[in-house]
């Protein structure tokens, strides 16, 4: 429950420095679209950076490079 709140705040807070820092009002329909495809954009950097991430952690070393045996 935590976590989709988490989400949740993260993707409202967004949503808000979109529309604070662009001075959009959501009630023109211009400016609605406007935020629309602001906040789309906002979106698709998130989901470019996460799988950004993905793909370095999947392609980091995990394994040590020495073997650690006894001898």
């Amino acid at each position: 429950m935590r976590v989709v709140l988490f989400i949740l705040m993260f993707f409202l807070l967004g949503a808000f420095f979109i529309v604070s820092n662009e001075n959009i009002h959501l009630n023109n329909s211009k400016e609605f679209s406007k935020f629309y495809s602001l906040y789309f954009k906002w979106n698709l950097g998130i989901i470019d950076n996460l799988q950004g991430m993905t793909g370095y952690m999947v392609k980091f070393d995990w394994l040590p490079q020495t073997n650690l045996t006894k001898k």
